[in-house]
């Protein structure tokens, strides 16, 4: 499974729309992607390490999909549509990680 991590950090100068993010953005990309993308989750910095820190990340937003050639032809032709629309909610520049997804034992 490959998993697409777009992190987006936690800056208290920067704007970022939580609520077009969930509501809007994500739906707009599953639709852009269709079934190709196996799952999708919308993740909320609460705090850092210690409970007291503040997060490291604002929002992650995460899309998994089977294999890594499955991503690349399904997100490529998609991307510049999905990036048009990051104005509409930030002014962050994301940090973006695509990672291979092991299960533990």
């Amino acid at each position: 499974m490959i998993k697409l991590s777009v992190m987006y950090p936690a800056d208290s100068g920067a704007r970022f729309d939580l609520d077009y993010y969930n509501d809007t953005h994500m739906p707009f990309v599953l639709g852009l992607l269709g079934a190709a993308c196996k799952g999708a989750s919308v993740e909320v910095g609460v705090c850092g390490a210690a409970p007291d820190a503040p997060p490291t990340y604002q929002a992650i937003g995460v899309l998994l999909f089977d294999s890594p050639a499955e991503f690349q032809a399904t997100f490529g032709p998609a991307a510049e549509c999905i990036l048009a629309d990051l104005p509409n909610f930030t002014d962050i520049v994301p940090v973006v990680q695509i990672s291979d997804v092991r299960v533990a034992r």
